[in-house]
């Protein structure tokens, strides 16, 4: 689809090998225009504009349009405008009078059809500048009445074997890229089609989707099959983006200690590092398993560990991003489940057949123990938080409770009615959450094995109806449940998510449902929609309507000549939502999930949240300014907090001097410490006042240190989130200097020179 600039004008391309121009609104004479001149499918159609000169203003209008196909072919289509001398009393766009019946007419068609002329139509969106009547303005689709659309000119872009399967075009810069199905894209300055640059990302390598910047500067490029993103900057031949993400999705995840780093693992066998904060893979550890990773899990903020089908169990380093230790079994097994003790010395994982859990030692890598007891697959381990109790979910409907340091007796089995999958231990170990197949959620007392209480969340996580479904998503709730749980960090909430596009968050002791998330609004995965289409419904099953739609699911499939479906041997079929993993951060500010798409990350940043405590008439920002005036700095802080407002305590930040941050955080109180410690972080993230900021950090800690070691409940998450955003400063700070090592050398010993050279000039 190509719009016009004014959105009066839209073009559509289709696999019948034309392109169609139709007006938006009714507008009168207007006859819809189909151009046809290619043998292969269109892959692209695009608006070409010219400035038109009058008597006392510049108007842009369509000059032409450029259409690509498959095979190569780019045709170059032109409008013939009929000149106003040759037929002036044929013109049905003059300006409307009084006494002008065609006018009226014209003008009473628009406003019925919501197709009136734009008067007020800026410059730049299309429009032109009034005239001398003030009424000489004309929407694009008025000025392609009566216009006729002729072959200018064709070329084809030879490249063998390939087809093109991408284009983009930008109107500011006249340039034309195109993406070849052999990993190759090509930059083209138009109208000439004088090839700028032809490079390649890879053999074989599809090129999806490709799209320029405003500017055209910057090229991006979208490859499905390697699951690669590319932003090329193609004047400096370089990478200004690159980034990767796991070949056929994503299946667990796991928060580093501290918050920054999320760990990912996918179902080719790979583990992905990523920055919480940015979004952004920075590592990817290629030669981790042979099989889909399963379960990750950090023993500290160097050491992650990684659970795999291929029966191994890999320790990885954060520092040299290499394998360091692989756990095995005596007889092969495939793992299901991972967990490390709260010192990180003992890892265990549950495995599918035999159903014994595997202890080892992380140091030494020896097998220590074999826990058995289970007579199904073990889907899930946890530890607590003190002490060594391993609490283990598996399929036979059981949670065991084992204490590794009294041997391979379990000393607690919590009986279930049907399978379980999941389960988590409250922070201060006294509570265990279970999630079964039956949509249950089930919290058990540790110390009595007692059942305290169930929440139903079948009802809260039904929603979506999948192609296949007999019935309506309301009405079946009973393959949805839980297949993930995480406590936050206080054990006054349960993160859950399951098979279903929901993920909901309970609060434990009222047992009610707070809030629910949709992670995905994707129409295109299987369970998203509530209600499907009831014509696609037979007595025979559902009809795949887009069996011949030629998308990236089918683009391999047999065509056979005449055929309107593709190869039913395909058996290719659409992806279902699916929550395969929650888990929350350490700082409490924010959490993810992992879902058919990737890596959702939700934040619960609370910082704009209006506090109305202290606050009279008289403390407003006005009055905050007026305090920066006239220099009190203390005063216009602590009303800046009171208000609560990120843009105005920023700005009394970056005005106070640098010499005076030292006297003002002593004026702060405790009852406003852990506000101001959170905007400080958050200023921190996108500030390049590193240095004053981390003066701030370091004159709180110093002054009132005390006071929050006492209280370290209460500020553990405005540390965290201070320390996390530190941490990514340093890291960002360290690479700079790491690439411009030398230049910082030579700075250092020109400064030195000079300063020596003035020292014996004065002498």
């Amino acid at each position: 689809l190509e719009w016009s600039e004014d959105s009066s004008v839209i073009m559509a391309s289709s696999r019948d090998c034309t392109a169609r121009i139709w007006t938006v609104h009714t507008t009168r004479n207007y006859q819809p225009v189909t151009l046809s001149g290619h043998k292969t499918p269109i892959v692209g159609a695009f608006f070409a504009y010219s400035h038109v000169e009058g008597a006392d203003h510049q108007q842009r209008r369509i000059d032409s349009c450029y259409t690509v196909s498959e095979d190569g072919a780019l045709v170059t289509w032109k409008v013939q405008y009929d000149s106003e001398e040759s037929s002036p009393l044929e013109e049905i766009d003059l300006p409307p009078r009084e006494d002008d019946f065609e006018a009226q007419v014209d003008d009473a068609v628009d406003f019925f059809s919501g197709g009136t002329p734009l008067p007020l139509l800026p410059k730049a969106m299309g429009g032109a500048a009034a005239g001398p009547n003030g009424n000489e303005f004309k929407s694009h689709a008025h000025e392609l009445v009566r216009c006729k659309w002729m072959y200018q000119s064709r070329h084809y872009f030879n490249q063998e074997r390939a087809t093109v399967v991408a284009c983009t075009y930008n109107k500011r810069s006249q340039l034309l890229a195109i993406g070849f199905s052999s990993g190759i894209f090509g930059i083209y300055e138009m109208p000439s089609v004088s090839n700028i640059h032809t490079l390649s990302i890879g053999s074989n390598q599809l090129i999806q989707s490709c799209i320029l910047n405003n500017t055209g500067e910057w090229l991006a490029l979208g490859c499905p099959t390697s699951q690669q993103l590319l932003v090329w900057e193609w004047r400096s031949e370089t990478y200004i983006l690159k980034q990767r993400g796991h070949a056929y999705g994503m299946r667990c995840m796991a928060y580093s200690p501290d918050g920054v780093v999320v760990c990912t693992g996918g179902e080719d066998g790979k583990l992905k590092l990523w920055n919480a904060s940015s979004g952004f893979c920075y590592v990817t550890l290629e030669q981790s398993h042979q099989a889909p990773v399963t379960s990750v899990c950090f023993a500290n903020s160097s050491v992650v560990l990684s659970a795999s089908l291929d029966g191994t169990v890999r320790a990885h380093d954060l520092h040299r991003y290499r394998t360091f230790r692989t756990f095995t079994t005596p007889t092969p097994v495939q793992f299901l489940s991972l967990a490390v003790d709260p010192s990180g010395e003992i890892v265990t994982a549950g495995s599918m057949d035999p159903f014994h859990i595997y202890a080892w030692n992380l140091q030494t890598g020896k097998l220590l123990d074999v826990l058995t007891g289970h007579t199904g697959p073990v889907s899930q381990l946890a530890y607590q938080s003190h002490g060594g109790t391993l609490a283990s979910a598996s399929w036979d409907g059981t949670v065991k409770l084992w204490d590794l340091y009294k041997g391979n007796v379990s000393t607690e089995s919590l009986q279930h009615n049907s399978d379980v999958v999941c389960v988590a231990c409250r922070p201060d170990g006294k509570e265990v959450c279970t999630g079964t197949i039956r949509g249950l959620l089930s919290f058990w007392d540790v110390e009595t094995g007692k059942l305290k209480f169930e929440i139903d969340g079948r009802h809260d996580i039904a929603g979506g109806r999948k192609f296949n479904d007999r019935m309506a998503a309301n009405n079946n709730a009973s393959s949805r449940y839980f297949t993930s749980v995480c406590y936050s960090a206080d054990g006054t909430c349960i993160l859950a998510g399951g098979n279903s596009k929901y993920v909901c968050i309970y609060e434990v002791s009222q047992q009610i449902l707070l809030k629910k998330f949709q992670v995905t609004f994707n129409r295109s995965l299987d369970g998203v929609l509530d209600e499907l289409n009831s014509k696609n419904m037979t007595d025979f099953g559902p009809i795949d309507d887009h069996a011949d739609s030629g998308d990236e699911t089918t683009y391999n499939a047999l065509r056979l000549p005449g055929a309107k479906r593709g190869d039913d041997g395909s058996r290719s079929s659409k992806v279902e939502v699916l929550t395969m993993q929650v888990a929350f951060s350490s700082t409490g500010r924010e959490w993810a999930a992992v879902s058919g798409e990737g890596l959702h990350v939700y934040s619960l940043d609370d910082d704009m949240l209006f506090d109305p405590i202290s606050l009279t008439e008289a403390i407003t920002p006005a009055a905050v300014e007026n305090k920066l005036e006239e220099g009190e700095y203390s005063m216009a802080l602590r009303m800046a907090v009171h208000l609560n407002e990120f843009g105005l305590v920023k700005q009394v930040l970056e005005e106070i001097p640098f010499a005076s941050v030292s006297t003002i955080a002593r004026t702060v109180g405790p009852e406003h410490l852990e506000r101001l410690m959170n905007m400080i972080a958050k200023i921190m993230e996108t500030s390049p006042h590193i240095q004053y900021y981390l003066q701030w950090c370091l004159e709180l800690l110093q002054t009132h240190g005390m006071y929050m070691d006492k209280h370290r409940a209460s500020f553990m998450r405005a540390f965290r989130a201070m320390h996390k955003t530190v941490q990514t400063r340093y890291d960002e700070l360290k690479t700079i200097c790491n690439e411009n090592r030398y230049t910082l050398d030579f700075i250092e010993d020109q400064a030195r020179l000079t300063a020596s050279f003035m020292n014996s000039s004065e002498g």
